[in-house]
């Protein structure tokens, strides 16, 4: 197994407050970097924020303030959502990082030795949200054309002198590429859109802007010398860096490069990009190419999310369709925020989603399935065994044993799979059998029976409750990656000591911690059971979209 893995988010755009559809894919990233930490990856989790534009550009200058104290003020809103989502990353990057501006700068002049970038004219659509757009990728409407991404953003038609980049050399490298690493792109149906878009042909495409002053500054001049004076400012008819261009490689330099090559050697080929499905053609095409232009490899795995839909439209701002993520810890805390959406929206796929149904999702599973088992689990011990914390029963002994190690298999193999919400749905059916266990075995008339002499009933109340702590044990250590604050407050009132960090590090492989009956000191459950998960009433629970 290898020692290391590598992760990143796309980074989000510092153009406005966050919705939760924005910060979903970190949420999901999160869960699957506190997953490797705890399994023992040494674990390297990058996000951050891409914060240059001709489009921010504009908005800080009608606000009369300058770009970088506009993206300033947007990153922070960024981090305190991510903050109050529990969000551990190892490195916040931000585009307007000093070693970023080095990073990207590199990259083009490797680019520009190795021939795979040249002048040209570039005549076509730009959106000021995202930069160059062919016309295919434009929709036509009585307003005009309008980029799908951002369609109340005016385009605007160029015509500029600029540099290009030779993708289309890379074509057929892509192709094998494709071939030799099947996973490359996930899941499969997206690799074969990606297939077909390459096999259509790649065209040449720009990588600088004329004119523009924030951002990166182009490092090589008309005369293919470099664009730096001698008193080391940069010449301004040399442009700039093309934003797509300068944003994908905030995960190279999160590795380390240029500056720290031995860091970079250790963390770089990436092991996962996680990014939406709208932006996954420049990381599977433009984004390997760019890499192999360097003279760098390109990632092992790019996995694309769907999109957060709200009756059949994609959730965003600019619809007014958004959820607050605030409002929605608010409502759940940031553990039921971090379970009811990434269980109610599918890895996979567009997920239609409602604010009724986090509600409904987080009062059946968490308010009334979990939080319910531990609760009940806990006052049963302490009213029936005096609070004194019982053993499990062996496998051949409990049907709740017999099920757990299929259970624990099925639930790894969808967190290893990145299908996050069919991972939830194994461990949530285990929940659900552990509360048929109580209503079948009836503990309460066991202990009656009990108290009145019944030896067997009395071993059977403790096996059988036993069972119960055990599984409750299991469940909230094996969901920790989702919910983090909550996992320790679970192992705390079933009387076991939490071993992980707040991030996930530190502990012990986590697969040893899982098997039945891994814990076998004794001990005590809390005197007092603490609700995990109050019920959250719809009408009561503020950030519904409108």
């Amino acid at each position: 197994m290898s020692d290391r893995f590598y992760l990143t988010t796309a980074i989000a755009y510092a153009n406005n407050a966050p919705g939760l559809h924005t910060v979903y894919e970190v949420i999901g990233a999160d869960v699957i970097a506190r997953w490797k930490r705890m399994q023992g990856f040494e674990t390297r989790f990058l996000t951050g924020t891409d914060e240059h534009s001709v489009n921010i550009a504009q908005s800080a200058e009608t606000r009369g303030i300058s770009p970088r104290d506009f993206v300033d003020e947007k990153v922070a809103l960024f981090k305190a959502a991510e903050d109050a989502l529990l969000i551990t990353p190892d490195r916040f990057i931000r585009t307007t990082d000093p070693d970023h501006y080095r990073s990207a700068q590199e990259m083009v002049r490797r680019a520009y030795e190795n021939g795979d970038i040249y002048l040209g004219t570039y005549e076509g659509w730009y959106c000021p949200s995202e930069g160059f757009k062919a016309p295919s990728d434009l929709h036509e409407t009585a307003q005009g054309m309008q980029c799908p991404n951002h369609p109340g953003v005016p385009l605007q038609y160029l015509t500029e002198r600029n540099w290009f980049f030779r993708l289309s050399a890379y074509q057929q490298r892509l192709l094998d590429y494709y071939e030799a690493n099947p996973t490359f792109v996930q899941p499969d149906y997206r690799r074969n859109e990606m297939l077909g878009f390459i096999r259509q042909g790649l065209e040449d495409f720009s990588i600088s802007r004329a004119g523009a002053t924030w951002g990166i500054p182009f490092p090589i001049g008309e005369d293919g010398q470099t664009s730096q004076r001698e008193d080391g400012s940069w010449d301004p008819e040399a442009g700039t860096i093309y934003v797509w261009y300068d944003a994908l490689i905030n995960y190279i330099t999160g590795a380390g490069f240029p500056d720290d090559l031995d860091s970079f050697q250790r963390w770089w080929p990436a092991d996962l990009h996680i990014i939406g499905k709208d932006i996954l053609r420049f990381h599977s095409i433009y984004w390997p190419a760019m890499l192999w232009a360097s003279g760098i490899d390109a990632p092992k795995h790019v996995w694309a999310h769907g999109w957060l839909l709200v009756s059949g439209e994609r959730m965003s701002k600019s619809r007014g369709n958004f959820l607050d993520p605030h409002a929605v810890v608010n409502a759940f805390g940031p553990d039921g925020a971090r379970y009811v959406t990434l269980r109610e929206v599918a890895f996979d796929k567009d997920t239609d989603v409602s604010w009724d149904s986090f509600v409904r999702r987080y009062n059946a599973d968490l308010a009334n399935d979990f939080g319910n088992l531990v609760n009940r689990t806990v006052s049963m011990v302490n009213r029936y065994l005096g609070g004194e914390r019982p053993a499990p029963r062996a496998a051949g002994e409990s049907p709740l044993a017999e099920g757990w190690n299929d259970v624990l298999r099925q639930y790894g193999e969808k967190l290893d799979g990145y299908v996050l919400h069919d991972a939830l749905d194994e461990l949530w059916g285990f929940v659900g059998g552990a509360n048929k266990t109580v209503d079948a075995e009836r503990p309460w008339d066991l202990n009656k029976a009990a108290k009145a002499g019944d030896e067997a009933a009395a071993l059977r109340l403790r096996g059988v409750l036993g069972d119960l702590v055990e599984t409750c044990r299991l469940v909230g250590l094996a969901v920790a990656p989702f919910m983090p604050g909550m996992a320790p407050r679970v192992l705390e009132q079933l009387g076991h000591a939490y071993p992980y960090l707040a991030d996930g590090n530190g502990g012990p492989a986590i697969h040893d911690l899982l098997a039945w009956g891994a814990i076998t000191d004794a001990g005590r459950v809390t005197d007092t059971p603490a609700p995990l998960f109050p019920r959250v009433e719809a009408e009561a629970a503020e950030g519904a979209p409108a």
